[in-house]
């Protein structure tokens, strides 16, 4: 069983920097594939980047390349999601997702995630 708690999001003006923190509990954390997704209201969840367990692979989506960066510390049971340059499309809340994936590539569809935390907004204004 894993537990998730995202923090760090908030109102930023466009262009500007915002890092969002996840916090696991549990035991087996470093065998957990993780990835931040975000969800408007007019939209489906849709994930935004993802990190295997040993941090060494971390595939994001086209939209955020070059801009976000996704990490995690193993030590410290948190993942970050570093988003640069921010636009107003940037909007929405901002969910943390965990699976267990001792090997291979981090899942990048939402369906393969078990565990969710509670999610944070992000407001990016013009």
């Amino acid at each position: 069983q894993v537990q998730l708690v995202e923090s760090g999001g908030g109102l930023v003006q466009a262009g500007g920097p915002l890092r969002l923190f996840c916090a696991a509990s549990g035991r087996t954390f470093s065998s957990y594939a993780m990835a931040w997704f975000r969800q408007t209201p007019a939209k489906e969840r849709e994930v935004v980047a993802t990190i295997s367990w040993t941090g060494g692979r971390t595939p994001h989506t086209d939209s955020v390349k070059g801009r976000f960066t996704i990490t995690r510390d193993n030590a410290k049971k948190t993942v970050y999601l570093q988003m640069n340059d921010l636009k107003p499309e940037d909007t929405a809340v901002y969910y943390c997702a965990a699976t267990p994936r001792p090997v291979g590539l981090p899942p990048m569809s939402r369906v393969e995630y078990d565990y969710w935390g509670q999610g944070t907004q992000v407001t990016v204004s013009s």
